[in-house]
């Protein structure tokens, strides 16, 4: 009986470490892709991309910090230098895979509804500079962004963003209405149509 008792005791002390197990896993999973749970491979089997329902939208436009970055000639550029127009900020590297995936669709939102009132602002927190940059825009046929830069990460810090790449829609005050984390297809109609209804509103 003595011996039964320790043989229940012994499954249920590695059914417990099994779950811990598990729930580590999960947690080190959602931290390590910057905040967002992994979503699983869909039938064709890449992962599901977000759409404009994915954007976390504050009730009222938040203030954001006065970041400092640079332009692809090494001029000094702050979010109040964008005043005016309404910016999608993107944070994103080269070395990120699904920045990397999406930044074809941002060339061709910003082909689509840039000008004077809307503008995407891809902001890479490359290490390596410009260079790096600017080698991958010609590698993949970007030709309607415009190279923005802070290679020491600080604004990504001070805009708290969860990961990369991570998306802010900032109205023409420089305050931000809402975000999304995690890749899109920024040129479909759907993207579009919801871009430009917070244009048509802001």
């Amino acid at each position: 009986m003595r011996n039964l008792l320790r043989g229940q005791r012994t499954i249920v002390f590695l059914a417990a470490g099994t779950l811990t197990l598990a729930a580590i896993a999960i947690v080190g999973v959602i931290y390590f892709s910057g905040g967002t749970p992994v979503r699983a491979p869909q039938s064709g089997g890449q992962a599901e991309t977000a759409s404009s329902r994915s954007f976390v939208m504050h009730e009222a436009p938040r203030p954001l910090p006065e970041i400092e970055f640079e332009d692809g000639n090494g001029e000094a550029l702050t979010l109040a230098d964008l005043r005016g127009k309404t910016v999608l900020l993107n944070i994103w590297a080269t070395w990120c895979v699904p920045c990397r995936e999406e930044m074809p669709t941002l060339d061709a939102l910003e082909a689509e509804l840039g000008g004077p009132g809307f503008e995407v602002v891809p902001l890479s927190v490359d290490r390596a500079g410009p260079e790096v940059v600017r080698k991958f825009y010609a590698e993949i046929g970007i030709e309607h962004l415009g190279l923005y830069i802070d290679a020491s990460m600080r604004a990504s810090f001070d805009l708290q963003a969860p990961g990369l790449p991570t998306t802010l829609l900032i109205d023409s005050e420089g305050r931000e209405w809402g975000r999304l984390v995690g890749p899109a297809e920024w040129d479909t109609p759907e993207m579009i149509a919801f871009l430009k209804n917070h244009l048509t509103s802001n």
